[in-house]
């Protein structure tokens, strides 16, 4: 897997931790391991432009997901003749500012909801969506699971 973390936030995140992340949820989705993810980490006001721009609502957001690719999970992204389909992903575009708002009511650090964010973002890139309610519990309920292997992945010495 390519990916690539751009910090233009300001803010010290652990981007090595969210590449190994985006590498973890891209491979237990079954994603192509030639498939490429940007990871942007930007301020609010630049977040509130795109969030504005994109969506049509005024304000900052914690995560934007961008796809470029169809690209669906487990199918590996092979086409029907086998051969490897490398793909661009999309850009998963997250908020330190407003991801550390969110930690502090949920009571979690900072990082772990860039983590949180991340992975969210990257499930609605390879299209996952949370408008219905059986789609929302599909979608967190992978989310949870993701994180939680995540999470059981990284404790392990």
């Amino acid at each position: 897997m390519s990916i690539e973390v751009a910090n233009e936030s300001g803010v010290e995140v652990d981007e090595s931790a969210l590449v190994e992340l985006a590498g973890h949820v891209l491979g237990r989705m079954g994603i192509n391991p030639l498939a490429e993810l940007s990871i942007l980490v930007i301020d609010e006001a630049a977040m509130a432009e795109l969030h504005e721009q994109w969506m049509g609502e005024p304000g900052p957001t914690d995560v934007l997901a961008f796809p470029m690719d169809e690209l669906r999970p487990n199918s590996g992204g092979r086409d029907e003749d086998d051969s490897p389909d490398p793909a661009l992903l999309g850009d998963v575009v997250l908020c330190p500012h407003v991801a550390a708002k969110q930690a502090a009511e949920a009571g979690h650090s900072a990082q772990d909801e860039l983590e949180l964010l991340c992975t969210h973002g990257i499930l609605h890139l390879l299209g996952y969506d949370h408008a219905e309610p059986e789609e929302h519990a599909e979608m967190f309920g992978l989310q949870d699971e993701l994180l939680g292997a995540w999470r059981e992945v990284r404790r392990k010495p």
